[in-house]
């Protein structure tokens, strides 16, 4: 069975960029355009539920193994669907649930079967592909102004096979030092080629999306690589957040029509207002849009799907106890990292502090926002691929 999962976790990361149009499948009515019918949708989230299945076998195999993350992450799991079930409407976050609950058997499959014959290999290369193919998409949709509903809504912005600008420099703030780092440490002369082509097409087009909360995250990405990188490059580091803060005022409005500065005032100030009335488990894994009306100031947008903050709407929909198992999750995976980073050889630091640095950088773009693609499609694979790189590098990719 072993000898399928190559192509198993090929096919995984080639389709993460079509992973946004899931959002189609509920009740909530999207800010953007799909351009995933439905019926896509549902075959490739089928899919992906028998790669899940086939997955779980591999993992209760003996010995069944215990990565450090695990049991955090089932306490994650567990505090979700129990704010799901407590909550307002229980089916309404119940698929997202379920492709969280994929994203931890991702992760663990990672975690035990990386060192597999072929697996590292088949990574990279679809990574590197997917998010080149990814990013060409977005840059043609933009220039040749197609589809016209998606670019009109968009104000101009990159936004390719996603619903929103953010959600394309989100996969991107992961994505371009992932690139960086195969580029810079493979020894596969045509990998080489086809990362540092994926990275100029991966950055043009996160130029593209002029998201002020994507460019200070990946500002904050390149930020953590050059201070974990070593003393010489430490001093660089702020300059790096210099540089990001200072875009983001240069187009402090650009493309963003109209402007959502005091809007999001209005919608955190909402969702505090749902965490004092639901401080313990929350109102419920995507409930937040249907109680957002209820708590609104007069002069806030009258729809809001999220609390635009990654901790604010983990803690308005799952409450303390979803809190605190996210959090545990981090820490857990802060110290298993640095504990393998510190142990690390050259080359594999080098791609392992890449991947924990687009995660990083993620957060800082979670401060402002809440980026679905990211949390439930990228997060808990990169921790994995993050703690096995430093172990194990590019395996035969390199």
């Amino acid at each position: 069975m072993k000898r399928l999962l190559p192509a198993a976790f090929a096919v995984t990361y080639f389709v993460v960029p079509l992973f946004p149009p899931f959002i189609t499948l509920t009740a909530v009515t999207i800010p953007g355009v799909s351009l995933v019918p439905a019926w896509f949708a549902i075959a490739l989230l089928a899919l992906m539920a028998l790669f899940a299945i086939y997955a779980t076998v591999l993992l209760l195999r003996p010995p069944i193994q215990k990565p450090p993350t695990l049991a955090p992450l089932l306490a994650w799991f567990a505090a979700v669907v129990i704010a799901g079930l407590l909550g307002f409407d229980p089916t309404a976050g119940m698929l997202f649930n379920g492709i969280f609950g994929l994203g931890v058997i991702w992760h663990l499959t990672l975690m035990r079967y990386y060192r597999e014959p072929g697996v590292a290999r088949a990574i990279y290369w679809s990574y590197m592909v997917s998010g080149g193919l990814a990013s060409l998409a977005a840059i043609v949709m933009v220039a040749a102004r197609i589809p016209a509903n998606q670019y009109a809504i968009g104000h101009g912005r990159a936004i390719g096979t996603f619903i929103l600008p953010g959600e394309l420099a989100g996969y991107l703030i992961i994505f371009l030092p992932i690139a960086f780092a195969v580029a810079r440490i493979t020894r596969e002369r045509a990998l080489r080629i086809t990362a540092w082509s994926a990275l100029a097409l991966g950055a043009a087009a996160f130029v593209l999306t002029f998201s002020r909360a994507g460019w200070m995250g990946l500002a904050a990405a390149i930020a953590f690589y050059a201070f974990m990188s070593g003393r010489v490059r430490r001093r660089y580091a702020p300059l790096f957040l210099l540089a990001g803060l200072a875009a983001v005022l240069v187009v402090f409005n650009a493309h963003h029509n109209p402007a959502e500065n005091y809007t999001r005032l209005s919608i955190w100030q909402a969702g505090v207002e749902i965490v004092r009335r639901f401080p313990l488990t929350g109102v419920g894994p995507f409930d937040f849009a249907r109680i957002y009306p209820l708590v609104r100031l007069p002069d806030g947008d009258a729809q809001a799907f999220h609390a635009h903050s990654f901790l604010l709407t983990i803690f308005a929909e799952t409450g303390l106890l979803g809190l605190a198992a996210t959090l545990a999750v981090w820490w857990r995976f802060g110290s298993a990292f640095y504990e393998r980073f510190r142990a690390a050889k050259p080359a594999n630091a080098t791609l392992a502090l890449a991947i924990a640095a687009g995660l990083a950088g993620t957060w800082v773009q979670g401060l402002i926002d809440t980026v679905s693609v990211v949390i439930f499609g990228l997060w808990l694979p990169s921790m994995a691929l993050a703690l096995v790189a430093a172990v194990d590098g590019l395996g035969e990719a390199e």
